[in-house]
């Protein structure tokens, strides 16, 4: 495996490290909330927010859905993908 390889492995699971981490805040918010729906993008984003505010790794993660977003976009990935984290797993 060349360097090139391993660093772009390396970016993904640290990108889905984060993932996970904002998909756990936002259930916590979800349940915070008395478990009410209607409010997964809203408990999604804060949670984005809260998670990324001291994060070293923010700029990696914001480049990675910058990047995903626009291949969605350009139809080369499916939406809501098994690592997009925006899908309704994230507090249904």
């Amino acid at each position: 495996m060349n360097q090139e390889t391993r660093r772009q492995k390396q970016q993904a699971l640290m990108t889905e490290l984060i993932e996970r981490k904002i998909r756990l805040h936002a259930q916590h918010l979800y349940e915070q909330r008395g478990e009410a729906e209607g409010s997964a993008l809203q408990d999604w984003v804060e949670a984005e927010s809260q998670v990324l505010e001291n994060s070293i790794l923010a700029p990696l993660y914001r480049k990675s859905r910058a990047t995903n977003l626009s291949a969605e976009l350009e139809g080369t990935n499916p939406p809501f993908s098994a690592s997009d984290p925006s899908g309704s797993e994230a507090c249904s």
